[in-house]
């Protein structure tokens, strides 16, 4: 039987940028983790996306989910080894899980939801949309930005996770950011 990836190094604070598509969530990671002197976790399927978008012209189903969640958590490991207290996620589990319920009706994965289920981080930045699009290869919604950020929202909600909603550019939001992560951590 393979071994699941499970998550370590849990005395460290684990930051989630959170949220729809093309709004800001790499660049305030890599932003904060900067400020903080610390590192930041880069989004998993971006590259195994396009990968496969590049060799086949195919975009993500079923059968990725999967990798995509053991990925981004296996990266996750990897970089929190060498962190300074704080870590910036670019993405997590509960992320993955909000765009399969978005694009796959009735698709059930038990181990993305046990994942969910099982990991842990401390808080959540839910980024809003009054962000330029930047259009490419994957993103494919610039007209529903709306209702993903809802998604998200009500997401974060629902799983019962501490959040603050970002809004305005890029120098606003990492001031609210880091004036929340001073006070609370």
């Amino acid at each position: 039987m393979e071994k699941r990836t499970e998550q370590t190094q849990r005395d460290i604070v684990r930051i989630v940028l959170f949220g729809p598509e093309s709004t800001g969530k790499t660049s305030l990671a890599k932003a904060l983790a900067k400020h903080y002197k610390t590192k930041w976790v880069p989004e998993f399927a971006r590259d195994y996306l396009q990968n496969k978008y590049d060799e086949s012209g195919l975009i993500c189903e079923t059968k990725d989910i999967t990798p995509i969640a053991e990925g981004q958590l296996k990266i996750e490991n990897k970089v929190a080894k060498d962190v300074n207290n704080l870590l910036f996620c670019d993405t997590n589990a509960l992320q993955t899980l909000v765009y399969t319920e978005a694009y796959y009706d009735n698709y059930e994965n038990e181990r993305l939801n046990q994942l969910v289920r099982d990991l842990n981080y401390d808080y959540y930045f839910l980024t809003y949309y009054d962000t330029p699009w930047e259009d490419d290869d994957l993103r494919d919604k610039p007209n529903e930005r709306e209702a993903m950020f809802n998604r998200f929202h009500q997401k974060l909600i629902l799983h019962n996770q501490p959040f603050s909603i970002l809004k305005g550019d890029e120098a606003v939001r990492l001031k609210q950011a880091t004036q929340i992560i001073d006070q609370l951590f």
